[in-house]
């Protein structure tokens, strides 16, 4: 398995991905299958042409079975902050530290930004096997956000782990 920054040539393969992961797993993002199916391939690529916001891709031979994001917050006052966005791997793919490798990638992206000081993320409540990647990444448990994803008439907590990666300011 390798891992590495997705490009404008990944662009159908992450649209394809992140389609299965809206679709199949709607409680663990804050976007949807609807509002995203009507994207087109330019807008993915769109997504994926942006430097300061890389997503990561963990293939198999040529085959996307995972990515992740890295989201920095582009404002003056809070570009010392980033995000951990969309994270999903294939069910065919979990127990083979697709997750791990991942966040390891998207971890040493965010050590090499200049002035990032902290990651975030927000993980589903009762997605045990992400919580523990990122637990065991370092990040620690801060809140817990009730209902905050509704899909149909069920609703979802989410919980938010935060780590510091600069321990200066």
């Amino acid at each position: 398995m390798s891992v590495r920054v997705l490009t404008e040539v990944d662009t159908a393969a992450f649209q394809a991905l992140r389609l299965r992961a809206l679709k199949d797993h709607p409680e663990a993002f804050g976007s949807s299958f609807e509002e995203e199916v009507t994207m087109s391939l330019e807008q993915y690529a769109q997504i994926l042409s942006v430097s300061s916001r890389p997503w990561f891709g963990a293939f198999r031979d040529d085959q996307l079975l995972g990515v992740a994001g890295l989201m920095r917050s582009p404002g003056m006052k809070t570009r010392h902050r980033a995000m951990v966005s969309g994270m999903y791997v294939v069910p065919e793919a979990r127990g083979e530290k697709c997750g791990q490798a991942l966040m390891d990638a998207l971890m040493e992206s965010a050590h090499s930004m200049d002035g990032l000081e902290d990651v975030s993320l927000a993980v589903t409540v009762g997605n045990d096997a992400a919580r523990h990647i990122y637990l065991k990444a370092g990040f620690t448990p801060y809140s817990i956000d009730p209902r905050y994803i509704k899909v149909g008439d069920q609703y979802f907590d989410i919980e938010w782990m935060i780590l510091r990666i600069a321990t200066d300011g």
